[in-house]
C-alpha cells in the first residue's frame, strides 16, 4: 500500500484524533474506539482499538481471522483469556499497566477488567481488523442445526438465545436482568481505586489455570503457568464474514 501512496497530495493524512471514531458505546465507561487505514490513509500493516471498560464489562469472545492482536494495558487491570488451538487450553492472563498479552492470528479470546477506569489498546498488524464475534454465531447459525449437532433441547436452546439479537461487542449488554453490569461499580462511584502496586501482580509468562479464571466481583491469584505452545501460522479456506469496523 505505502509505495503506491503520493506523499505530496494533499489528501495525505499523518495524524487523526480517535475519539472522532467510535466503533461501539455500551455507556459512558465503556466503550471502544477505532483507528484503521479508513481514517489514516498512510496506515499500513497496522490498526488500533482504544477499550474503556469499567469493572466486570467484557469485550466479549471473538476472534481476528485477518490479523494477530497485541494487547497493552494502559491502566487498570484486565484478564486477557485465549484458547490455544494446538493444545485445547484456555490461558488466562491478568495484566497490569505496562503489560501485554499477544494473540496470534485467528485464536478464540476474550478481555475484561477486572477493576474500574481500565484502559487497554489492542494493536493489530492488519490496516483494518476483521472480526467474528461470538453473540453472532449462537444468534446466526439455525438453533435446529446447533441442537441437532450437540443433542440439544432445542426450545430450550431457542428460549436461551432468544435475547440475542444483535451483536453484544461489550458484555453483559446494558438491559441484561440476569446478570447486570451497568457503568461504574461502587468503588469508581465513591472515585476510589485499589492502588496497582497492592494487586496482584502479573509475570511474563504466567497464566491462571482456567478453573481460577476470574470470575465478576472475585479476586484473582496469579500462578505459575506451562511454558507457551509456538504458533504456527494457519490457513484459512474458508470465507469469513466481516464485521463492518
Amino acid at each position: 500500500m505505502t509505495s503506491y501512496m503520493d506523499y505530496t497530495s494533499p489528501q495525505t493524512e499523518f495524524a487523526y484524533d480517535m475519539n472522532n471514531n467510535s466503533f461501539f458505546k455500551k455507556d459512558p465507561y465503556n466503550y471502544i474506539n477505532l483507528l484503521s487505514v479508513k481514517q489514516l490513509n498512510t496506515l499500513t500493516n497496522l490498526s488500533l482499538l482504544d477499550i474503556y471498560l469499567s469493572k466486570s464489562n467484557v469485550v466479549e469472545p471473538h476472534y481476528h481471522q485477518n490479523a494477530a492482536e497485541l494487547v497493552y494495558c494502559i491502566s487498570g487491570a484486565a484478564e486477557i483469556a485465549l484458547m490455544n488451538p494446538f493444545t485445547n487450553e484456555f490461558l488466562h492472563y491478568l495484566v497490569h499497566p505496562a503489560q501485554v498479552v499477544n494473540i496470534p492470528q485467528g485464536w478464540w479470546h476474550y478481555e475484561m477488567a477486572t477493576v474500574d477506569n481500565t484502559h487497554l489498546l489492542a494493536i493489530f498488524d492488519a490496516p483494518t481488523p476483521q472480526v467474528i464475534f461470538g453473540s453472532d454465531i449462537l444468534r446466526l447459525t439455525p438453533t435446529n442445526i446447533l441442537a441437532y449437532t450437540y443433542c440439544l433441547d432445542q426450545e430450550k436452546l431457542e428460549n436461551t438465545l432468544a435475547p440475542l439479537t444483535d451483536t453484544v461487542i461489550l458484555g453483559p449488554p446494558s438491559n441484561c436482568s440476569y446478570n447486570p453490569v451497568k457503568g461504574q461499580s461502587k468503588n469508581m462511584q465513591k472515585h476510589s481505586q485499589a492502588p496497582i502496586q497492592q494487586q496482584a501482580q502479573f509475570q511474563p509468562n504466567q497464566t491462571l489455570p482456567s478453573n481460577q479464571a476470574y470470575q465478576p466481583n472475585q479476586a484473582i491469584q496469579s500462578t505459575q503457568a506451562k511454558p507457551n505452545q509456538g504458533y504456527y501460522h494457519q490457513m484459512y479456506g474458508q470465507q469469513y464474514y466481516q464485521h463492518p469496523y
